[in-house]
């Protein structure tokens, strides 16, 4: 098989049908989580063969195109072939990325936040161009987005948006992004043309499970309403819709603004809290793992993990793997999968 062997897939199918006799068991479903539990490992291995059987089909079906091209020296069969199997090739990376995933969440729909740095109006036009970057990357991967809140910047860019990004996997390969991002270019604000460093910082949460409970005094928040404004704003009403939560103990601090109702918004607003509130315990428990988001770091030179050179050349480096990469544009416009796996093995 081209990304298993069928021993593989032979050995995942004896495991789910070994958690699926547990299922039958007297008294299984009394303990709700363990049942849940049991249900998302066969869920994940299930997932797992589907797509090592979808892999050999597709590697079947081209090889027979191709087998049928030849007898008959038909060149657009042959093309259709090839498309098969250049489309086979991205299933077998993706596949072969999602494998490497073990945390605890990874599965999960991520929220990523991006704030602008040090760097003024500068700043805020890169937090721009991340956000077009994690948006064109997000739309690649046929994940669906969604603007939560957005603040614009006060000249140009943006100052700090949060986006909830929806689908399998999309929290184990955007916790990779978790830190800041430095770039360097001439700058299109300065008359001068002179060269620019500017600094943004990537936070990003997993949407957490049903099943995870965090528990939210409602005497610990303090809720305030406002109108909404900016890309994220300008088709909800004109009236104060939007809402921003404030968790007075830890003075952790939400917002949301995309939807037209105060309760919807709301809603997602404690979603939301729940996830940083989640991660806030998660980091108490243990001050030195870093399994979830990396390290915090002020948004400031000698603080980054990634910088992207635009002048005097073009290059992009990541430093915690060291991956570099001359082909700018494509990074820009969504191509990260190279610094997300190179991230997982270096974290391995």
């Amino acid at each position: 098989m081209p990304c298993g062997t069928i021993f593989e897939v032979d050995d995942k199918k004896n495991r789910i049908a070994d958690l699926e006799s547990q299922t039958l068991a007297p008294g299984f479903w009394d303990n709700t989580a363990l049942a849940q539990k049991i249900q998302k490992q066969i869920g994940a291995l299930q997932g797992v063969v589907d797509n090592l059987e979808t892999c050999q089909e597709a590697l079947d079906e081209a090889e027979l195109m191709l087998e049928l091209a030849i007898d008959e020296k038909d060149d657009e069969t042959e093309r259709e072939a090839a498309q098969l199997l250049v489309d086979l090739e991205k299933k077998i990376a993706v596949f072969e990325l999602e494998r490497m995933f073990t945390g605890e969440h990874d599965t999960n729909n991520a929220l990523l936040t991006i704030h602008a740095g040090a760097g003024g109006t500068e700043a805020q036009d890169w937090t721009d161009i991340l956000l077009r970057m994690y948006l064109r990357w997000a739309e690649d991967k046929a994940f669906t987005t969604e603007i939560l809140d957005y603040l614009p910047g006060d000249e140009a860019g943006v100052k700090s948006v949060t986006v909830m990004i929806t689908g399998r996997y999309a929290y184990g390969m955007l916790r990779s992004e978790m830190g800041i991002h430095r770039l360097v270019r001439i700058s299109p604000f300065d008359t001068g043309g002179r060269r620019h460093t500017s600094f943004a910082s990537v936070f990003i949460f997993p949407e957490l499970d049903d099943d995870i409970k965090v528990e939210i005094n409602e005497k610990d928040l303090r809720i305030d309403t406002y109108r909404a404004s900016g890309a994220g704003g300008q088709h909800v009403n004109k009236t104060s819709s939007a809402i921003r939560i404030t968790h007075l103990p830890t003075n952790i601090v939400v917002q949301c603004q995309n939807e037209r109702s105060q309760h919807r918004n709301k809603d997602t607003a404690m979603k939301m809290l729940r996830a940083r509130l989640y991660d806030h315990e998660k980091q108490l428990q243990n001050e030195q793992q870093q399994d979830l988001h990396g390290d915090k770091k002020e948004i400031a030179w000698g603080s980054q993990i990634r910088s992207y050179v635009l002048q005097p050349y073009r290059m992009i480096k990541d430093h915690r793997t060291n991956v570099e990469i001359g082909n700018v544009d494509s990074v820009l416009d969504g191509n990260l999968d190279p610094f997300i796996k190179a991230f997982l093995l270096w974290e391995h």
